[in-house]
């Protein structure tokens, strides 16, 4: 099972929107247990059953395993989610040595605008591009199984 260490920030403009390819996300969550989220995805033709550990206090580490599936397989998960499905395009953006992954939400959690930096060690740094705002790490509002059943329009 590998870690994941990423660190996510709301992102302040629009100047990142011609700096990559959009691709729509449809997710689900089959469990959001604190200790243990298990989600169903479908990014542009391809389908991933994933599940994450807990977070580490500092929101920047878990444990993550991933598998990717068929549209075909992973499309009936969907009606065993439970109620809050995420819909949102994903735009990567290659900054220096990293990729940043930008989310701009749809339906309920219009308006928020998410970017997400996977690092190699907690202490790694990285090229700050300008369009970043505020450093949301650890905040769990911010977290796609949050959002899935506490949508941005009603905070």
């Amino acid at each position: 099972m590998n870690k994941e260490i990423e660190r996510k920030f709301l992102v302040k403009d629009d100047s990142w929107k011609n700096l990559g390819e959009a691709v729509h996300y449809k997710q689900g969550y089959l469990s959001n247990d604190p200790e243990r989220t298990v989600r169903v995805r479908i990014a542009g033709e391809k389908g991933f059953l994933t599940v994450k550990g807990k977070s580490t206090n500092d929101g920047l580490t878990r444990l993550e395993w991933e598998k990717e599936l068929s549209v075909e397989e992973i499309s009936p998960l969907f009606s065993l989610c439970l109620p809050g499905i995420i819909e949102k395009n994903r735009t990567k953006i290659q900054i220096g040595s990293h990729t940043f992954e930008v989310d701009e939400f749809f339906g309920q959690n219009d308006g928020l605008i998410l970017a997400e930096v996977e690092l190699r060690s907690e202490s790694e740094s990285f090229e700050i591009p300008d369009w970043l705002g505020e450093e949301v790490t650890g905040d769990k509002r911010y977290y796609n199984s949050y959002l899935a059943q506490h949508p941005f329009s009603t905070w």
